[in-house]
């Protein structure tokens, strides 16, 4: 295994800690591609803390695992753009980025400005980013005839009482906000009590009366005909002490598509690594661009 910037990593280590110890927020989308009729996983994660802003690529192969990292530090204005080759399952892929000139707009991933892209066998299986014409010039490769589908995204966010972020529930479609927030109210006998609200574009779709009570569960909604499972576990925001984390799982499907589930036996209080594997389902999309979607926000509450 070798663990230097930009260089093949096989087994990546446990990384919650550090997430926990440096305060830093991760973001990780999964995205689900094919390669000579073989479905891979690409794995792109940005974190950011006050010192750096840090880039990892991960591909997840039919029958291997490697993954290609770069940290891009301010003083190191050289790593904004490059690119790095390495194999998986005896195929050459190539890693392209252009972050330069990148817009952050003080959040983790950056809006505009930039490209990554992902270089198989002459095509581009993954391109990210507003600044596609360069990315095609700089690779020299034709898009990949498979357009990939972001499957799951997995979010480390920091605040004290409101949690927001974005998904999509439709390949094409728009970015949707979800808010979270919990909060004490005073009750009529001068005791106190605790409830959540989970929004959606500011429509209020979960309310959660005494929370001490109801710390863990799950909910099915409705919103603009897609179906939504939504699974909470806030005991630590409740019950433990210093630097406290929550887990939220929403799983969108098409209707039709949907199972019917239970709360995951992986719901626990302890978050999972920011670098593992997707977490969520890779399968379940259809043509008519309705999928099925993991988000796994972790929201840590600082005081």
């Amino acid at each position: 295994m070798q663990d230097s910037i930009g260089k093949p990593v096989g087994d990546k280590p446990d990384d919650s800690t550090a997430v926990t110890r440096a305060g830093q927020s991760v973001f990780m989308s999964v995205y689900k591609t094919k390669v000579a009729d073989e479905c891979w996983l690409i794995t792109i994660t940005w974190c950011k803390n006050m010192l750096l802003h840090g880039l990892s690529v991960a591909i997840d192969g039919p029958q291997a695992e490697t993954s290609c990292k770069v940290e891009l530090k301010p003083w190191y204005f050289w790593r904004k753009q490059g690119s790095k080759s390495f194999l998986l399952d005896g195929k050459a892929i190539d890693v392209f980025w252009d972050l330069k000139s990148a817009k952050f707009h003080g959040e983790t991933e950056p809006s505009s400005e930039y490209y990554v892209a992902v270089v198989c066998e002459d095509e581009v299986i993954l391109l990210l980013g507003d600044l596609k014409k360069d990315a095609y010039r700089k690779t020299g490769c034709r898009p990949s005839l498979f357009d990939p589908i972001l499957v799951s995204r997995k979010e480390h966010v920091f605040g004290k009482k409101k949690f927001l972020t974005r998904i999509k529930f439709h390949e094409k479609g728009r970015f949707h906000e979800i808010s979270i927030e919990a909060k004490n109210i005073s009750t009529d006998h001068d005791g106190v009590d605790s409830e959540m609200e989970i929004r959606i574009d500011g429509h209020l779709m979960i309310h959660v009366n005494h929370l001490q009570w109801k710390f863990r569960g799950n909910e099915s909604i409705d919103f603009k005909k897609v179906k939504l499972e939504v699974y909470w576990d806030v005991h630590d925001w409740l019950f433990s002490p210093g630097l406290r984390h929550a887990l939220f799982i929403i799983n969108s499907t098409s209707p039709a598509s949907f199972p019917a589930r239970s709360l995951p036996s992986s719901v626990t209080s302890t978050p999972l690594s920011s670098q593992s594997g997707s977490g969520g389902s890779s399968e379940g999309f259809d043509s008519s661009g309705l999928y099925e979607f993991c988000l796994f926000l972790y929201a840590w509450k600082v005081e």
